[in-house]
Order: C-alpha cells, then structure tokens, then sequence
C-alpha cells in the first residue's frame, strides 16, 4: 500500500503537482490580483481556466513595526479582507512570475501570501459524463449559469 499521491493512479482522475497560492487582499483589490495572476498563469484546471477561490470576506489584522513605510502603530489595527486562492502547476523558481504579478498589483507593502506544496486531481475527459449527479443530467439548479441550463 503507497503513502504517497505520487503513486495513485485511476481510469477516472490524473493527479498533477504543483503550489496552492493563499493572498490575503482587501476585497476591492481582489479582483485586481487576481486579474494580475491571470496575466502570467491560466489558472488551467483540467478542461477549464480562470479557476480561482475567494472567501467571504473576514478580518485580518496586523501591528505596523517602526521600519515600515506607514507609520507604526502601538496596537494592532484591522482590515476586512478575502482570501484568494489558486493552484499553480509550478513550484521553485518557475513561481516567481505568479508572485512577482501579486506584488506589483496588490495595495499593502506586505502582502500576505502563503505558498503550499500542492497536488490536485483533474479528471479524465469524457468519462462519467452520464453520471446522474452531474449538473446537465439533473433539472437545472439555481446555481448552474444561465448559459449552461
């Protein structure tokens, strides 16, 4: 029995490696990065592109120290913020360009951005497609795109 996805092999899935990119951003700024990102990566997820996550927005907070460009603060001060997410097939050095985009386009001095090893699954195409859970094999949900119904 293998311990590692490397291995795991299916008729069904392929499992690819690469990074999981965490931002935190204002949200007004949000899109912004993310078009950024777009600019340098595809953001490919298997037969689709542009595929990103953004959380509700939440509160991070942060202490301005005194050799920071904005003026340091004695308590922490607080910013609603998302989170945005993307996997990215590159990891090591092939991540600069990703990175380099979200610095250039995001507001903060410092961005918070966690980088994570990563592997994801993308399936194989055209199988399970008369699988009765599928969104086209059922009456259209409300959440389903108007152009897919």
């Amino acid at each position: 029995m293998s311990d590692t996805l490397a291995d795991l092999t299916s008729d069904r899935f392929t499992v690819e490696s690469g990074s999981r990119v965490l931002v935190q951003v204002p949200q007004p700024a949000a899109s912004q990065v993310l078009q950024a990102i777009l600019a340098v990566e595809p953001l490919q997820w298997g037969d689709y592109d542009q595929v990103a996550f953004t959380t509700k927005a939440g509160t991070q907070q942060f202490r301005v120290l005194p050799q920071a460009r904005n003026a340091a603060t004695d308590q922490a001060v607080t910013v609603a913020c998302v989170e945005l997410q993307v996997f990215v097939p590159r990891r090591g050095q092939a991540l600069e360009p990703v990175l380099r985009a979200i610095y250039d386009a995001h507001p903060y001095e410092e961005p918070v951005i966690q980088i994570l090893a990563a592997q994801r699954s993308c399936h194989r195409r055209g199988a399970d497609e008369a699988n009765p859970n599928r969104f086209w094999n059922q009456p259209p949900a409300n959440w389903v795109p108007e152009w897919h119904r």
